[in-house]
This record gives structure tokens, sequence and C-alpha cells, in this order.
């Protein structure tokens, strides 16, 4: 398997991941929670198969470099097995496949941000809807013997104490 077989299979991953997400944010303003359990899962599922395609991918890298003679960083880039490749072909293939990718992952941040922003306004809405259920909090009722009888611990505040 070569890098940019992985590279593709990265690609193909993300895509179907990014058409995920898009049904996430219907499933989200449906409200759906049965479906929304189901979409993670199959979601848990893809990052588990991208992360081993990108551990391979960086092996692949590493070996290709290593092989070369390259000093590289502790988790080599695509960027810089481009820089290392003597074949114009392979890199244009390499830069096209990896400019692909990158803007997959930008739409797929932009698409997860808006899917975060719908579950906190729905998470707001619903804590809004349970509010009146909720009991008082107890503070809310904290008498002393003085304030039953009308006789409050706290300063009063007159129009004369406060300041302009």
């Amino acid at each position: 398997m070569s890098v940019l077989s992985t590279l593709e299979k990265l690609e193909r991953m993300h895509k179907s991941l990014l058409e995920l997400a898009h049904k996430k944010t219907d499933i989200i303003k449906a409200n759906d929670i049965e479906a929304l359990d189901e979409l993670i899962k199959m979601e848990q599922a893809h990052v588990a198969a991208i992360t081993t395609l990108e551990q391979q991918r960086q092996l692949m890298v590493t070996d290709y470099l290593r092989a070369k003679g390259i000093a590289y960083t502790d988790n080599p880039t695509v960027a810089e097995l481009i820089d290392a490749i003597d074949s114009e072909e392979e890199k244009q293939q390499l830069i096209a496949t990896r400019e692909r990718l990158l803007t997959l992952l930008t739409e797929l941040k932009v698409q997860n941000d808006l899917n975060q922003k719908l579950v906190y306004q729905s998470l707001q809405f619903i804590n809004i809807q349970l509010e009146p259920f909720r009991p008082a909090r107890p503070d809310a009722f904290n008498y002393s013997g003085d304030e039953v009888r009308g006789q409050s611990n706290q300063k009063k505040v007159t129009y004369f104490d406060s300041q302009a």
C-alpha cells in the first residue's frame, strides 16, 4: 500500500464522516435522540478507522524518509514527503490529494462547530423548559427569626446612601 492510496482512503473516510456530520445537523434539528445515538456510533467507527489509517500513513512516510536518509519530525507530514519525492508526477498527485483532504477537514470542522452550537442551544431550550419544575433554591428561603418578624439583618440602602 502506498502513501497516496492511504491518503485517498483517508479522503474517502473524511467525506463519509462529513456526510454523517450533515445528517447529524438534520437529526439535531429534528430532536431525534435515538437516531442521534446511532449516528454517533457510526461516527465513532469512522474515527477509529481514520485513526488507524493515519497511523499507517505516518509509518509509511517515516519509512520512506528513513530509507532516503532524510531527517524528519516525530510525526512526519505529507508536506515533508512531498519535499522528498523525486518524481514530479507523484508529487502532483500527493499535493492534489493533500489539498482535497485539507479542504474536507476544514468543511468537517465547520460542520462540527455548527452541530456543537445546535446541541448547546437545544440544551439551553430544555433547561428553560424545565426551570418551572425545579425546586426553589434553598438559599431563597433562608430566613432568620428577625426576617420573619419583618426585621432584616441586611443594611437598608436609602437614596442618600447611594453614590452617583
